[in-house]
Formats: C-alpha cells, sequence, structure tokens
C-alpha cells in the first residue's frame, strides 16, 4: 500500500498546478543555481530531488547530517543518474564559522531555499533544546538570510508551518517569530515562505516511527483523538519550489483544501499501516500489556496497538493555516493557496528580542518560564497550550 492511500488519498495533490507550468518552471531551474539549506532532512529531500531532476545549471546541498547526505547522493544517482551542471554537498552546520567561510568564497546563487529547521513540539521540553530551536528556527533564518542579501539573490525561500498560524506551541511560535524577521529583511531581498501539513512518514514523525516499531517487533502507539492533515514527501517538495520560483515577495504558500486534502487521524493511518503490512490490530488497554504482547503467544500475524487520548503540551485541537486576519488569494493555482503579507514589522519589538536572548546567553541562564514570556511579548494573543506533560514520557 502506497503513501497516498495510508494517508486516505488517491491522487497528489499538485500534479495539475506542476504539469502548468512544468515548460517554464523546467526552463528557470536549468538556467539557475541553486543553495538547499537543510538539504538532507525529510522535506529537504524532496526539495533537492525536484530540482536535480531538472538538471540545474548548480545545485549545492548543505546539511548538518553527513550520513543523510550520503544517503542523499545513492538516492539521486540511483534516481536519476548525473547531472551537466555542477552539484555538490557539504556537511555544515549553519551557525558554524566553516559555514560562514563556505559562503564567502562560494555564496553566488541565483535561489537560497532554507529547510532547516528544529520541527518537533516535543523541542520545548527543557530551556536548553528550545533555545537551540530559537537559534534555529529563528536566527539561523535571519543569519543565512542577511547572507543571501549580501550575496545579492535573487530570491530567499524558507519553510514555516501550519503551526505558526495562532500557535499553541512554542515550536510553531518560533516559526511566526520566524516570519516576522523574514518580512523585515523583505525590504531588501525577496522572500516567500510555505506553510504545510504533516510531511507523511518524514524523519523523526509518529508515521516514521510505525516502520521502525516493526523493525524491532515493539507495540505501535497512536492518539485517536487528533486529526491532522497530510502530505507526501514529493508534495512538500513541490509545494516548497513553487513558492520559492514563483512567490511574489512575503508570499506564504501552503495547500488549499479541497476533496483531496482532509483530516484523518494517527490512529485510523496506523490501522491502515498494519494492514499494508499483513497484520491484524490486537487493541491493549495499557502500556503495560502493549510492551509485554511478544513475552507470549498470540494469534499470527496480529500485531500490538496502544490509542490514548492526547494530553500533552502543545498539541492543537485543530489545524490550519492561516488567520482570519490574513488576506489570501486563492485563485492563482488549483490546488494552492497563498497568503499575501504586506512589509509589516515592529523594529523595536525584533531588536528586543534579539537583546533578550543574547542577555540569556551571556549570562548562561535561562528557563522555559522566562523564554515563554518571551514570545508572549512577540505574539500577544500566544495561547500556549500547557498540560505539564510532554510526548517523552510516553511510550
Amino acid at each position: 500500500m502506497g503513501i497516498l492511500k495510508l494517508i486516505g488519498r488517491e491522487n497528489q495533490l499538485f500534479t495539475e498546478d506542476v504539469i502548468n507550468i512544468e515548460s517554464d518552471l523546467s526552463k528557470k531551474i536549468k538556467e539557475s543555481s541553486f543553495l538547499v539549506l537543510g538539504g538532507a532532512g525529510s522535506i529537504g529531500q524532496s526539495v533537492v530531488k525536484e530540482i536535480f531532476k531538472r538538471n540545474p545549471k548548480k545545485i549545492h546541498v548543505v546539511d548538518i547530517s553527513e550520513n543523510n547526505l550520503v544517503e542523499l547522493v545513492r538516492d539521486l544517482r540511483s534516481s536519476y543518474g548525473y547531472i551537466d551542471g555542477d552539484f555538490k554537498t557539504f556537511a555544515l552546520d549553519i551557525g558554524s564559522n566553516e559555514y560562514d567561510a563556505f559562503i564567502q568564497s562560494d555564496g553566488s546563487f541565483d535561489y537560497v531555499l532554507n529547510l532547516s529547521a528544529l520541527k518537533h513540539v516535543r523541542s520545548e521540553k527543557d530551556p536548553y533544546t528550545l533555545m537551540r530551536m530559537i537559534d534555529v528556527n529563528i536566527f539561523n533564518t535571519q543569519k543565512t538570510l542577511n547572507q543571501s542579501t549580501e550575496k545579492n539573490t535573487k530570491k530567499y525561500f524558507c519553510v514555516s508551518t501550519d503551526k505558526a498560524a495562532n500557535p499553541v506551541n512554542m515550536m510553531g511560535a518560533s516559526k511566526r517569530i520566524m516570519e516576522m524577521f523574514v518580512n523585515k529583511q523583505s525590504e531588501k531581498i525577496n522572500v516567500s515562505m510555505a506553510r504545510f501539513a504533516n510531511v507523511a512518514f518524514s524523519d523523526g514523525s509518529l508515521l516514521h516511527g510505525f516502520n521502525k516499531r516493526i523493525e524491532k517487533r515493539q507495540p505501535i502507539v497512536a492518539p485517536n483523538d487528533i486529526k491532522r492533515y497530510f502530505v507526501t514527501p514529493k508534495e512538500s517538495g513541490e509545494l516548497c519550489l513553487m513558492s520559492c520560483i514563483y512567490g511574489e515577495n512575503r508570499d506564504i504558500f501552503f495547500p488549499k483544501l479541497n476533496e483531496n486534502l482532509h483530516l484523518i487521524t494517527f490512529s485510523t493511518i496506523a490501522l491502515k499501516f498494519l494492514d499494508s503490512k499483513g497484520f491484524k490490530p490486537f487493541i491493549c488497554s495499557t502500556e503495560d500489556e502493549a510492551r509485554n504482547y511478544f513475552l507470549k503467544d498470540h494469534e499470527e500475524n496480529t500485531w500490538p496497538c496502544f490509542f490514548t487520548n492526547s494530553d500533552t503540551s502543545g498539541e492543537k485541537d485543530f489545524e490550519e493555516f492561516y488567520t482570519d486576519s490574513e488576506e489570501l488569494d486563492l485563485n492563482k493555482f488549483k490546488n494552492l493557496g497563498i497568503i499575501k503579507n504586506k512589509l509589516n514589522y515592529d523594529m523595536q519589538k525584533l531588536n528586543l528580542f534579539e537583546s533578550a536572548i543574547q542577555e540569556f546567553k551571556t549570562n548562561m541562564k535561562w528557563d522555559r518560564k522566562g523564554l515563554k514570556n518571551l514570545f508572549t511579548f512577540m505574539i500577544p494573543d500566544f495561547a500556549h497550550k500547557e498540560t505539564g506533560k510532554f510526548l517523552d514520557s510516553k511510550m
């Protein structure tokens, strides 16, 4: 069973939109140079594939994971072979001096796409991981955006998240603040972004974890009350690329809701996943029962499942891509919507945010409460959902 059937769909979302622009898109890519940051993550690899297969003049890929870069190269060579243009990968930390030296010597690109992020809601569980999330999601974006401006890059693209619309967790709020910094820099460079749904079976996701549980003979665990929209890895690559190439300054692209994109629970996907593997679910009532399932004899081709209500911090009850106050263009593409942002930022707030974070770091002391208060200062209607429990405390 393919990914589409597992997430309850029959068709790819953006096929018609891509077909309509394919000739122009391929021409633009063939004539252009690209730098893809975070290019070996799940979304990054999908974006790199969409560019690579259209034979770009130059594509350089940066990622902190050496192993993921190796797999990306193997995947590209096995799927598409070689291109006429300049293709290189670099195992670099975007926040490092080595990366700055790389940009100094080789920073001339038509398009820079930043797919790097700390994407997990659970990253807010402790103040130190949370500070790293702020660095990666906000300040690395600001840094690479400034460097792109200095290098006269034609267009800078970065990934936001659906969780930035009316955020209830620190990850979504960090991306909303990132959008503010990007808006400020749009006075000097053309920028665009994308907000989209969960990428099915992306690294570290719950669905990706289903495969790991089967490999390790462990129970499938999922919430049964949380509904989410899902896009495929290929769709995530297409969405980012189309925003980068065709987005106007400050545009944020998102998947338009239609009959092909609908909400589905994680537990429903879990049952479909087990069926695709030839297993029937054995529903357990406790973690211990699920964990100890394989210690006893059971009916052949059954697999333990433990489905529960969600009770952890930062989990939104519903999913949305835009707020009531944001202006939309729903006519340019069939299955893509666009948030049309005006130049609108509060310089004093942005400066105070930077200064406060720098003071925390200088003193080598901060806590979740202080960071949450700072986020609320930036986003006055930030409705943080705090339950005192995090995903790391569950199976």
